[in-house]
């Protein structure tokens, strides 16, 4: 059996993250993009999120890149700087095999490691039984409150459910200095 390799991102990786996530906007839910973006738009998306210093990882099966994973910010304003938001996005034929978990995993190490207190999961379509949220649920995230109707894609109204973890003693402590800062606010 081979093994799956988490590891950051590259823009070599950029063709197949584009991919993975144009299939997701065209057949899926999770994202209320309408328009896949080409891979300039994503090379620009990944060096945003890299320059800035957050966690950018693939999963890798055989060479090929079957999944990402990214943090940034929650919002961008001061305020909100100890809060930080994941994406997670997997290949098709990749689905429904723990892939998530391990993207999940790893994200929630990373920035548990660079000091956040609060993770938030802002899930598209989110409702009991859609994967997302079982994933979410599995890593110890906590149900926050639904945003109903609130995107409309596919014919259909889509609620939004926001979960969150608490890392780093989350609000049980005064935080100290922000993890990362941006460079707008």
């Amino acid at each position: 059996m081979t093994e799956i390799h988490i590891r950051p991102a590259q823009p070599a990786d950029l063709a197949s993250i584009t991919e993975i996530y144009r299939d997701a906007v065209l057949h899926g839910t999770a994202t209320y993009e309408i328009d896949p973006p080409d891979q300039a738009e994503m090379t620009r998306r990944f060096h945003a999120t890299t320059t800035d210093g957050f966690p950018y990882i693939v999963a890798e099966l055989d060479g090929a890149v079957i999944g990402y994973a990214y943090a940034s910010y929650f919002r961008t304003r001061p305020a909100y700087w100890w809060s930080v938001e994941d994406s997670i996005y997997i290949a098709p034929e990749a689905k429904g095999k723990g892939l998530g978990k391990l993207l999940l995993n790893q994200l929630i190490k990373d920035c548990t490691a660079l000091g956040f207190r609060q993770f938030i999961a802002v899930i598209g379509d989110g409702h009991d039984g859609s994967a997302s949220v079982r994933l979410h649920i599995s890593a110890g995230f906590r149900p926050s409150g639904t945003i109903t109707a609130s995107g409309f894609k596919h014919g259909r109204w889509l609620d939004t459910v926001l979960m969150q973890l608490e890392m780093n003693g989350g609000a049980d402590t005064l935080p100290g200095k922000p993890p990362l800062q941006p460079d707008n606010s």
